[in-house]
């Protein structure tokens, strides 16, 4: 009888010290202040912000879509958007070999071949994943290519 009864005992001791251990875990965690949110470049309509130019939290930061909204074929304007969302990085303490994925909106699909010679090595040699699509209606304002990034810090 005595063996089962330490038996019981052990197996109850040992559930007692896990939930106590967990509920100090979980203390500790709460402890823990959040990560704060930055924002940089905010745009504001009729004096209220509307939205940033990249947002950073914790190691990520996320940069909203860049266009170029001046004269120039495909190529001018994707060097000029990749050179944006790179001093959009560096200003939040990244740099384009740290993006993840890239988002590319094209005003015309035609342009994927053009938009590619340009944009290839501009990420280092592990270069992010990419999704891009044709805008329907068109990229907003004159750009004809507008990308957005999320890299890590």
């Amino acid at each position: 009888m005595k063996p089962q009864r330490r038996s019981i005992l052990k197996r109850l001791f040992a559930s007692v010290a896990g939930v106590t251990g967990l509920g100090v875990a979980t203390t500790a965690a709460k402890a823990e202040a959040a990560p704060e949110k930055e924002v940089f470049n905010v745009v504001t309509e009729q004096d209220v912000p509307l939205f940033s130019g990249s947002t950073k939290m914790g190691n990520l930061v996320f940069v909203a879509g860049k266009g170029y909204h001046k004269d120039g074929d495909i190529k001018v304007h994707t060097d000029e958007v990749l050179k944006e969302l790179e001093k959009e990085l560096i200003k939040a303490g990244s740099s384009m070999e740290k993006v993840l994925k890239v988002t590319v909106f094209l005003h015309d699909l035609n342009d994927y071949k053009a938009m590619n010679e340009v944009y290839k090595g501009r990420f280092g040699s592990k270069p992010p994943v990419r999704t891009t699509v044709a805008v329907y209606g068109g990229v907003p304002g004159a750009s004809l290519v507008e990308m957005d990034c999320i890299a890590y810090i």
